[in-house]
């Protein structure tokens, strides 16, 4: 069985992953906040732990990994956004969460086995909050319900904080009926306008915190086994769903692993809208970036170090897809093929790779591994190769495949497979000027070429244009 090892950020170090039952691991994603397009740094982690799950899957089957990942849609974003546009709240957040599949979907990301909605868990909140105020870790104030966090002696472990030291580096909301500056809420009361449901404490709606902690309790109980998110989820979110879900569960540790991605630069700066270089993943999609492609460029840095996006590592992703879709296309990979080969068993992992992957989810040396097995010179020997460009959901709709290697029109692949014979012959009678005013034209039109070992392979790529084409022969 291939050892998986992960840096836990609540030791902070690197571990053995041993799940607490081998027949019921359980996974939880910190989801989107649904009042807007998912931004490029939101699908970090989701490609992270798409592909954690699918590791997991693979070691340990496919029925006993459960991976769960909320949408938080009751939210003052939400509510600021409905007051600004005049539409429903509904309707934003139904909205939102179709977009936000699409988009995720497009990345390669499988959908999770469980996308729980805070608005399903408020009875469970209420009665989270209600065993925490008997428990002595939380009280009402004025409508409100506070964490008392003086009860919880461990506060501020995950992210290595003091208490002093998060007073000094957090706005803390300053409020009369707070025991403590850092106490935090858990509930809050709602005015006719907002969203609120009946509780205890009167008419309300839940803090951002006591969500988590309660659909976490109600799926996978008071233990389970990997947590993660952004690394500035860390504080206050995750310490805050830590001191809940504890002093809820005496005796139980909650998270027993924790991952957290570093966040997304833009050809080296911080992503801003002020500085022009704000992108939603449907920006790019929109754009004519394949989904494959971000995913690649994602899968090209390790999630504990600060991703850069640049043109350059895009355009680098773009020709090797094409040159591995290329070489299995070649090599007569298909849907059919390839669920032929799962039936007889002949689908297998390169035990090389998956150990390279397992060492803390190590991305970048997958996919150098993958470049070395891609240089297999039969379909027997691609094998593990396309079985890895699978469990990283490099390849996931392998009609796809199938499609691209059909080509366009048979007129339009005619013509280029005559102008890449023309280059071809340009380059032996070493006119280099034709060759280069040949190469130019198949790249302004849009066709992907990829010499492999001596084998020229095309496909048209996504903003192809066969007009080009004739305008350049």
């Amino acid at each position: 069985m291939t050892t998986i090892r992960l840096h836990n950020s609540k030791t902070r170090r690197k571990e053995e992953f041993t799940p607490l039952d081998p027949e019921n691991v359980r996974v939880y994603l910190c989801g989107p906040t649904v009042y807007d397009r998912a931004h490029l740094g939101n699908a970090r982690n989701v490609i992270l732990f798409d592909v954690l799950v699918r590791l997991l899957r693979h070691v340990y089957g496919k029925d006993q990994v459960t991976y769960a990942r909320n949408f938080t849609d009751v939210d003052d974003k939400i509510n600021a956004r409905a007051a600004e546009t005049g539409r429903s709240i509904g309707e934003i957040t139904e909205e939102t969460i179709g977009w936000y599949h699409a988009d995720m979907d497009a990345l390669g990301n499988a959908r999770p086995n469980v996308e729980p909605r805070a608005t399903e868990y408020i009875g469970q909140m209420v009665a989270m909050m209600e065993r925490l105020i008997d428990l002595g870790h939380a009280y009402e104030a004025e409508g409100h319900v506070l964490f008392a966090v003086e009860s919880y002696d461990a506060y501020g472990a995950l992210s290595g904080r003091s208490v002093d030291d998060m007073i000094a580096g957090a706005r803390v909301e300053v409020a009369p009926y707070k025991r403590n500056p850092m106490d935090f809420v858990m509930w809050k009361p709602s005015s006719d306008d907002l969203p609120g449901w009946d509780s205890p404490w009167g008419r309300g709606r839940p803090g951002w915190h006591i969500e988590c902690s309660a659909m976490i309790e109600a799926l996978f109980g008071a233990s389970f086994d990997i947590h993660g998110g952004g690394n500035d989820l860390m504080f206050p979110h995750h310490e805050n769903e830590v001191a809940q879900s504890c002093c809820a569960n005496p005796g139980s540790d909650f998270a027993q692993v924790w991952l957290h991605n570093e966040m997304l630069l833009v050809e080296g700066k911080k992503m801003s809208k002020s500085l022009g270089n704000f992108f939603t993943v449907r920006d790019l999609l929109d754009q004519g970036v394949p989904g494959e492609v971000i995913r690649y460029v994602f899968l090209m840095t390790h999630y504990g170090k600060p991703m850069d996006w640049t043109e350059k590592k895009r355009g680098e992703a773009e020709k090797t897809l094409a040159s591995w879709r290329g070489i299995l296309a070649t090599h007569g990979f298909s849907a059919d093929l390839v669920a032929g080969l799962k039936t007889s068993g002949e689908w297998r992992q390169d035990a090389e790779f998956l150990g390279v992957l397992a060492n803390d989810m190590n991305s970048p040396g997958a996919l150098a591994r993958l470049h070395v097995l891609s240089k297999g010179k039969t379909p027997e020997m691609l094998v593990p190769f396309a079985a890895g460009l699978e469990i990283l959901g490099l390849m996931t709709d392998w009609s796809r495949l199938t499609d691209s290697a059909n080509g366009p029109d048979p007129a339009i692949a005619a013509k280029v497979e005559a102008l890449l014979a023309a280059r071809a012959s340009a380059r032996a009678a070493k006119d280099w000027a034709e060759a280069d005013r040949i190469r130019d034209t198949l790249s302004a039109a849009g066709v992907q070429v990829a010499d492999v070992g001596g084998q020229v392979t095309w496909e048209a790529g996504p903003e192809f244009d066969p007009a080009v084409l004739e305008d350049g022969s």
